[in-house]
This record gives C-alpha cells, structure tokens and sequence, in this order.
C-alpha cells in the first residue's frame, strides 16, 4: 500500500480513539511505522469531550486544530441493548456526527473519514450488498436507530461535497474484532461477548450458552488489518462515496464456526449450547469488497483462525479489565 501523503505533513485527530478501532489505528501508527515525519496523532476519548455536546466538541477542536479526523466516536452496543433503546443510539449518534462533521468543516479540516457499519444496509436486499445499496431500503429492525444515523453521515458528506467541495468520506467495516474491544456479555458485540462467556464458562466449569441458533452468517475483520486499511484511506483514498472494508465473500462464517474457533483457541472442551428461544438478529448481511480489491489487489489480510487466538490470548492476559 502506498504511505505518501500528498497534502505534506497532517495533524490528525481521531475521535473514540480509546476504542477498538482508534487503539489498531494507534498500533499500526506507532508500531508499524506508519507515521510519516512531521504527522502529529492526537487519539481522543469520552474523557476528553462529549461529542454529544456541541460546545465540548467545537473546545476540543479549537484545543488541537486537526488538519485530518478519523471520526470513529459513537454510542455503540451489542444486538440487545440496540433492541431496547433505538431511540437513544438513533438521537446520539445524530448528534456525535452532526457536531464532528459540522464543526470539521467550520474549521476547514482537510479531510474527514468517518467509520459507517455493516448493518446500515436494507435488510431485504440481494447479496452480496456493496457501496451503491446502503439507501436501498430500511435496515434491520433490531438496530434501525443507530443504522439510520450512521447512514446520515453518507448523506451529509454528500451535502459537504455538493455545497463546499469537502473531501469528507466513510469506511464500511464488517464485524471487527480484536485487542481493547468491549468483551461485555451484555453489551459487547458477537465476537468479543463470546469470548468472554467461553473464557468464564472455562474457568466455572459450566456449559458455554450462546445466544440464537449459531446460524447467522458474517464476515469477521480483525481490528489491526482494519487500522491498517484505514490510514490507506485517509491518506489515498479520493472518493466521497463510501467504501467497504472487508474479507472476501468467501470468508464469511456462521456463528457456530464463530463459536467453535474460539472454543479452540481458548481450549474450552465443555458442552455448548444454543439458545434458540433469543432472537438471531440478521442472518446474514454478506459484503462485497469488490471496490476495495480494485484499489488494493496485493492486501493480505490476517488469517481468521490466527487473529481469533491473538484476540483470545490479549484477552486472557488482560482478563480483569476487558472483562467488564
């Protein structure tokens, strides 16, 4: 992947930077010798500003005066907290990204490139879903809050293109999973939640319970190949439309394999079992990375097996805090 900036030296501000996503940009800058010489990083957390508030927001930018933003903030949730509380993902999000995105272009920030989701897409759809197909048709209803305000973010870099030619775009990861996610049980998204319950299940010696039927099927992207991904963007990547960040087709699992391969990885040997009275949410939303693959046909991502037993073994090791 080519590294060189064409607009000189970037002080780039990344919002939710004490994430998931903001923690494998983070590696991937200071690690892999991504940073280019004169580039400055700033990564933001909910302690450093409510991006809800307009006015922290409008502080925080004024304090760092970023050239380029990642914007990666926002109120996220696993399947069933989404099902009870639409309304409040649907309202904070509008807000996170109306502020960053507005406040952004006040400033005169260069470039914006802000994280969508998968689950944005139409739930009736015809597969594989790409690029074209987000305003297709309502999302699924188990998360149509947060769907539909991430998708607004398509929507308003559209407006800021057509009404100031800002070059403000957004990445569409699939599941993304690695070191620093949220392992809650309760809260936590599939991947990272079942890691968590393997890993007590393991240590209680009980039976591993999983929600649903272990059916749904979906396509896993480990958090440092995203980070990676990412920066190509940032620095590259020219077009307002999105673009999706993906494995192949090909490499799209069911959550039962899910399952199993951490089982694996974190050498549970109990009895699992599905709970088919809880809802499976989506049963696929399968991706095409298409449009990515004609930009970078050489990227290599990490195999899946592998980055599930680094994800396992940095959860172990950092048991007493990821676990919450």
């Amino acid at each position: 992947m080519a590294t060189e900036t064409k607009a000189g030296p970037m002080r780039v501000l990344v919002t939710g930077g004490s994430g998931l996503v903001g923690k494998a940009i983070e590696h991937v800058v200071q690690q892999e010798v991504a940073k280019l010489e004169g580039e400055e990083w700033i990564f933001l957390s909910s302690k450093d500003a409510d991006l809800v508030d307009i006015g922290q927001t409008r502080a925080v930018f004024e304090k760092y005066r970023p050239t380029h933003v990642i914007h990666l903030a926002a109120k996220v949730g696993g399947l069933y907290l989404h099902m009870r509380e639409n309304l409040h993902f649907l309202r904070d999000n509008i807000k996170i990204n109306d502020n960053v995105l507005q406040t952004a272009h006040e400033m005169g920030v260069t470039k914006v490139v802000s994280c969508l989701s998968s689950c944005i897409f139409p739930d009736k759809t015809t597969y594989p879903i790409d690029e074209t197909m987000i305003h297709n048709g309502p999302p699924h209803d188990s998360n149509f809050g947060y769907s539909h305000a991430k998708r607004m973010i398509d929507v308003q870099n559209r407006a800021y293109f057509q009404q100031y030619g800002r070059r403000y775009t957004a990445v569409i990861p699939t599941n993304v999973f690695g070191p620093y996610d949220n392992f809650s049980i309760d809260n936590g998204h599939v991947l990272s939640a079942l890691v968590n319950k393997t890993y007590k299940a393991k240590k209680e010696g009980t039976p591993l319970t999983v929600c649903g039927s272990g059916g749904p099927r979906r396509q896993f992207i480990y958090s440092l190949d995203l980070g990676r991904l990412i920066l190509w963007v940032l620095r590259e990547y020219e077009e307002i439309d999105p673009i999706i960040l993906s494995v192949g087709e090909e490499d799209e699992i069911s959550i039962k394999e899910a399952v199993d391969m951490i089982a694996k990885a974190l050498d549970f040997t109990g009895k699992i079992n599905f709970d088919t009275t809880l809802s499976d949410g989506q049963m696929k939303k399968t991706a095409s990375n298409a449009k990515l693959r004609r930009y970078l046909p050489e990227f290599t991502f990490t195999p899946l097996k592998e980055a599930m037993k680094m994800t396992c073994d940095w959860f172990v090791e950092n048991y007493d805090t990821a676990r919450q």
